[in-house]
């Protein structure tokens, strides 16, 4: 083995030069084209509104009241996509339990090139900054980079932005009227390591005013700046990371009916 490359000032940086512009050899249509010809699986588009649910709350709600169905055209080696009517959207898309953000954003890249054109993300989150008694959504403005996907999309920054800030502010806007949820609107952190939060982490996050912690936006975003794919990401913030006896309570039906609202509205306001 080459020894100056097995150094680690040698490393091949993750934020180090990318041709963030060159397009990728393998794209998500190839994969999704012979998964189809091997499960031989029909050519059926996935709904315009999409949801990713990396918990799995949603999901399983969905199934034990019977509301959902297997959307027989997804192509995923990896997951299944569930079907469900939302009031006054349609059909609607699920994906649940894609944690982190390589998993979320290989599961939408594959949304994306099966027709999906909103997605909706609604992830468990913990609480850095008190703003409130949990479980509250934030409506995620930007995300600190601390997760390695996002630098394959964009270049080195501290925080990825939400492409479509005229977006977030209808969504906001509307999604305060809510009966019933708290909804706050801020930055969050986004890591790959949850279980490496710790005190100094926690106490920066604090200082650059970041509100929760998650693992998935920060990608997304990124991920939606360079496609021009609409994205909203959400945050659930239902846990002070486990500090205290009695945490991770979401509500009712484990948050589900709620997080099913703040998507209705998100996806009302994104047609409107």
């Amino acid at each position: 083995m080459d020894k100056k490359i097995d150094r680690a000032d040698g490393a091949w940086p993750i934020a180090g030069e990318k041709n963030h512009s060159a397009p990728s050899v393998f794209r998500p249509e190839a994969l999704l084209r012979e998964a189809r010809r091997q499960r031989e699986l029909p050519l059926v588009a996935v709904p315009e509104v999409c949801v990713l649910d990396p918990d799995g709350d949603v999901v399983r709600y969905l199934k034990r009241t019977g509301a959902g169905r297997i959307h027989e055209g997804w192509a995923c080696y990896h997951t299944e996509l569930l079907a469900f009517d939302l009031e006054g959207i349609g059909e609607v898309g699920i994906v649940g339990c894609a944690v982190g953000a390589p998993f979320a954003v290989l599961v939408a890249e594959q949304l994306f090139a099966s027709g999906c054109r909103l997605l909706v993300s609604v992830t468990s989150a913990g609480q850095i900054t008190p703003i409130g008694p949990t479980p509250y959504f934030v409506l995620i403005d930007r995300a600190l980079r601390d997760e390695g996907t996002s630098y394959h999309y964009l270049p080195g920054s501290t925080f990825a932005e939400a492409p479509d800030a005229k977006l977030l502010a209808r969504v906001e806007q509307t999604g305060l009227a809510l009966p019933g949820i708290a909804l706050h609107r801020g930055a969050t952190w986004t890591t790959d390591a949850p279980y490496r939060e710790t005190e100094s982490a926690i106490a920066r996050a604090r200082q650059l005013g970041l509100l929760a912690v998650e693992m998935e936006a920060a990608a997304l975003y990124a991920f939606s700046a360079t496609s021009g794919r609409s994205i909203v990401c959400f945050a659930h913030v239902t846990n002070s990371m486990a500090q205290t006896e009695g945490d991770f309570e979401k509500g009712e039906a484990d948050g589900a009916k709620a997080t099913l609202a703040v998507i209705a509205t998100t996806a009302r306001v994104w047609r409107s």
